[in-house]
């Protein structure tokens, strides 16, 4: 997928289900225009209306990018947003995750919360490997590690990515404990981060929901002021 915001039905309609906005036949999509999602970096995106093949079924939300046997390649560049929300993975690269299914198709996400949302929506193909940003790392585009030997701090005093309880991935877990004495919270492995995002998947939304029903009034706002000055 590419940062431009041309977009075919599928992919909209995976923005559309992220914020909420649901239920909708082809026919209203085409007769209503304001219909769509508003993608991070890009602005209000509308629906095309455009029906697919699969609609209807779990190839809807299957990843849509062929299967790649070196995922970790330029990862940034074949993955630059998050399907799930929109947000540019190298904006939020200190909360990335990526995972290869076993049939080779790979998710690129933004953070652990669309992970889960990728995992739920895959229930036909298992995990061939699931990878995190080290947020211990002090390199300019945090490297990616093996969830399976990382530490998770969770609850910390962090920002977090699409939630308000940070769950942040670390390659040491002296780097975790030495985070958590300064900002606090848990330690767990990935299995328990993946959980604590399931257990918190309503409030997230909510709390995501309202964000972005806030910068669209604000758009809405300000392009309504720059078409009453012309």
């Amino acid at each position: 997928m590419s940062d431009k915001p041309t977009m075919d039905r599928r992919l909209a309609m995976k923005m559309l289900a992220a914020t909420g906005i649901t239920g909708f036949s082809a026919a209203s999509l085409a007769a209503n225009k304001s219909i769509g999602a508003m993608v991070p970096g890009v602005g209000w995106v509308t629906a095309s209306g455009e029906k697919g093949e699969h609609d209807g079924t779990p190839l809807q939300f299957m990843p849509k990018n062929p299967p790649d046997d070196k995922p970790l390649e330029d990862e940034l560049k074949k993955y630059p947003r998050c399907p799930y929300c929109g947000m540019s993975r190298k904006q939020w690269h200190h909360s990335r995750h990526l995972v290869q299914y076993d049939d080779g198709l790979v998710d690129g996400t933004c953070s652990i919360h669309c992970l889960a949302i990728s995992l739920s929506l895959n229930l036909d193909r298992g995990p061939k490997a699931i990878y995190a940003a080290d947020f211990g790392s002090s390199a300019a585009i945090k490297p990616l590690v093996e969830v399976d030997s990382a530490t998770y701090l969770i609850g910390a005093k962090l920002k977090g990515t699409m939630t308000m309880n940070s769950k942040m991935a670390f390659a040491s877990a002296d780097a975790a404990k030495a985070t958590q004495a300064a900002k606090g919270g848990e330690l767990a492995n990935f299995d328990g981060a993946l959980t604590q995002a399931y257990a918190g998947m309503a409030k997230d939304t909510m709390g995501i929901r309202k964000r972005r029903l806030e910068r669209r009034k604000k758009m809405m706002k300000k392009m309504m002021m720059q078409k009453n000055k012309g």
